[in-house]
């Protein structure tokens, strides 16, 4: 086997030719792994027995799914946690072992409940940090046996053949797929699909903050080229700050994320490292220029949350719209800006591709439901597990008195979980209604997690398309998620046992897990996820031509639905009675309300057709809801 030059990867400034400068003057002050560990590792004993103390407080006392846990993967937390607690009396400055081990064991508690929600986060200097390799690796499964495939390398990466479409055999000297399964292995994930596709991930890309460094300074990937022969190169596993990303949300909608903080990191890194225009285009957007888009998409405010554009695929021509993440700051805008690209987007059909996203705003989520459907969206309700500890907090604060009265009776119920109620309110989850006709298809992946897992369950919940995965399961991440800090700022308790974590350490945990609705209600959510309904492996064409098969298959779904249309042409008032024009397609019957309350049905063919509804007089909103066969298909609301 043929071998590349050893020191391709010795020096971050190999392969720092890009295109964006802030980029590349932030990864200038990259380290390699050996130099940044020199300095790692102050926390004295009675630090070490502080983090163990706060990580027993919020795994027994605000953890919602340690019963969950303990059934469904035969674990223990709060008693290995006692372990450690106990050792670390037994130890002294002197005899302790080195921090790295300490770290080593949290990080075993909490994988141990495979919950990206609940996670431990190293201290400095490892927190903020992301360690990285030059390239990625995705799985493609087109052939009898799962291949592994490099998709992106960074600029100035120059080796024999090692370029898209380059095939890894071996990683260090192990056959690539008994890498990837021992590599899963070490990360958290609800089910085995999740597992599998982070233990991928994971081979080039980790957050320092959820996870220790590395064990090796460097690997060693053997490869055939796309010059089709045998090759190894060597490289050096790289640390550099996180770039910082988008403001999140605050106020009250802060206490509504469902997010997996790991993969919104990642998902930043990825821009800084891939794709790095992007972060010109948010600096740009930033300083009052006007938004740019790359060919063929539509120019977003947003350009890191959406990707939109038309696809053309051997169906038709469709819309497809990527959402990256909901992680924003302000739900109403990310919707509003939802709304406005799926109204440039081709209205035969439309592609809402959530792959990788991790997550962020659950009214963000929640909200943009209603816009595909005509339906009444119920946004999934939530629950504490009852502990006297969640029952204080929930008294101290006017935002969760609702959960209160059921945590009072479980007193004398002796229930386990608290009233099921939404974080979402139910009234804006309807207040702007349908604005996308065709029809819809979502694509999934076991990487879409938490707030993305609620948006995927109540797309098909609701029934407003067809569900194509790329794997058997979304990451399964179904709660609400708090971080440590957030229980010593925002509830005032007497007697608080609740401590500031030194050198920036922190905890997360879900302290409340979501259900489904429809069908499926009362369903958890996580470890489950949401389970495709049509399934598409990824073949080696779409990881290098821009997922081609995989926009294909959605063609075929959705030119095998019917395209709606209701708009209402004309409004008049006259005599008390209020007169619609409507246009119409593929309904037999509309429905007319004023101001909620029924005025009128009648039975339309397709194109023009009029209505009149008496008793208009003082109508301040007409709601017409288009039927076809009895089933409500579309729905469109104006105001008066």
């Amino acid at each position: 086997m043929g071998r590349a030059d050893s020191d391709t990867s010795a020096a971050p400034s190999d392969y720092l030719e890009l295109t964006a400068e802030v980029v590349r003057d932030h990864l200038a002050a990259a380290t390699p792994l050996e130099a940044f560990l020199e300095g790692a590792g102050t926390l004295t004993l009675d630090q070490r027995m502080l983090l163990v103390d706060q990580a027993l407080v919020l795994l027994e006392q605000n953890y919602v799914h340690l019963p969950l846990k303990i059934a469904m993967h035969a674990v223990n937390p709060v008693q290995r946690l006692r372990l450690i607690r106990r050792q670390l009396e037994q130890q002294t400055p002197a005899t302790m072992p080195p921090e790295w081990i300490f770290h080593a064991e949290m990080s075993k508690v909490f994988h141990s409940v495979r919950d990206l929600h609940t996670n431990y986060q190293l201290p400095a200097p490892f927190a903020n940090k992301i360690a990285f390799l030059p390239f990625l690796v995705e799985e493609t499964g087109d052939g009898p046996d799962p291949r592994f495939l490099v998709t992106l390398v960074m600029p100035g990466v120059s080796a024999p053949g090692f370029e898209p479409g380059a095939e890894i055999t071996h990683w260090s000297g192990v056959p690539i797929e008994q890498a990837v399964e021992l590599n899963a292995g070490r990360f958290a994930g609800g089910n085995a699909a999740a597992r599998r596709s982070r233990g991928i991930e994971s081979l080039t890309l980790r957050s320092l903050s959820a996870h220790l460094p590395p064990f090796e300074e460097w690997v060693t990937v053997s490869y055939v080229g796309t010059d089709g022969e045998e090759h190894e190169l060597r490289f050096f596993w790289q640390i550099v700050d996180s770039f910082e990303g988008r403001e999140g949300p605050e106020g009250e909608e802060a206490r509504v994320l469902g997010v997996d903080y790991e993969a919104e990191e990642i998902g930043r890194a990825k821009v800084m490292l891939f794709v790095p225009h992007v972060i010109e285009q948010q600096q740009a957007l930033a300083a009052g220029q006007a938004p740019r888009s790359a060919a063929g998409e539509v120019a977003s405010t947003m350009p890191e949350v959406f990707t939109a554009r038309s696809v053309e695929t051997p169906s038709g021509t469709f819309g497809h719209i990527r959402i990256h993440t909901f992680w924003v700051r302000n739900s109403s805008a990310f919707v509003a800006e939802f709304v406005r690209l799926i109204g440039i987007l081709p209205q035969n059909g439309l592609i809402v591709d959530v792959r990788d996203n991790g997550g962020g705003s659950v009214w963000a989520s929640e909200l943009t439901l209603q816009t595909l459907t005509a339906r009444h969206i119920t946004p999934e309700p939530f629950q504490f597990i009852n502990t006297p500890l969640n029952l204080r907090i929930c008294r101290s604060s006017g935002d969760l008195e609702p959960w209160v009265p059921s945590m009072e009776q479980a007193v004398e119920t002796g229930a386990a979980f608290s009233a099921a109620l939404p974080l979402t309110p139910e009234d804006r989850a309807n207040q702007i209604g349908q604005q996308y006709f065709g029809p819809v298809v979502l694509i999934t992946n076991a990487r879409c997690y938490s707030a993305t897992d609620m948006f995927a369950a109540g797309f098909q919940d609701h029934r407003i398309g067809i569900v194509l995965g790329t794997d058997d399961n979304t990451g399964a991440g179904g709660a609400n998620v708090w971080q440590q800090g957030d229980f010593l700022s925002d509830f005032p308790l007497t007697a608080s046992p609740y401590r500031p974590l030194p050198n920036g350490a922190g905890m997360r945990v879900s302290i409340r897990r979501s259900l489904r609705v429809g069908d499926r209600s009362g369903t958890p959510l996580e470890d489950l996820g949401v389970v495709p309904d049509e399934r598409h492996r990824m073949t080696r064409r779409d990881l290098l031509e821009g997922n081609v098969d995989l926009l294909a298959r959605a063609g075929e779904l959705l030119a095998a639905q019917p395209v709606r249309e209701l708009n209402i042409a004309d409004v008049a008032r006259a005599d008390g009675s209020l007169r619609l024009k409507v246009r119409t397609s593929n309904i037999d019957r509309v429905d007319v309300y004023l101001d909620r309350r029924p005025g009128a049905s009648v039975d339309v063919p397709d194109g023009q057709a009029e209505v009149t509804v008496t008793g208009a007089t003082a109508a301040r909103a007409v709601r017409v809801e288009g039927y076809a066969v009895g089933e409500l298909v579309a729905s469109r609301t104006m105001p008066l």
